[in-house]
């Protein structure tokens, strides 16, 4: 299993609830169930639609987010990404961990607009 999977992160790498305006996206090539590479990727100014079609295009494959906008969840799976959104609060590290030994929980998602 190959996967691109891109978290938005502070300047902490902590998980930003707000995606749309995150410092860093956290970016973590998968393949069999590890963690092969890591890059922390700045993204470009937030615009509607910008953000689902840039990730798109570097090839991540899933979204771990807090919250997230529904046209926002639209935009990404019309572009191929998947989207998990109300991921806990945590370190990027934390949360490809908790993803990858299937014990993450995902709460309602933080954004309502």
């Amino acid at each position: 299993m190959k996967k691109k999977i891109a978290i938005p992160v502070d300047k902490e790498d902590i998980l930003d609830a707000h995606f749309g305006h995150c410092s860093f996206f956290a970016v973590l090539n998968i393949e069999n169930g590890k963690v092969v590479s890591e890059e922390k990727l700045t993204p470009p100014v937030h615009e509607p639609g910008v953000l689902p079609k840039w990730l798109s295009e570097k090839g991540v494959s899933d979204i771990i987010a807090g919250g997230m906008g529904q046209m926002a969840i639209q935009l990404f799976n019309k572009n191929g990404v998947n989207v998990f959104v109300g991921a806990p609060k945590l370190s990027a590290k934390e949360l490809i961990e908790a993803y990858l030994n299937k014990t993450i929980t995902f709460t309602a998602n933080y954004c309502d607009h």
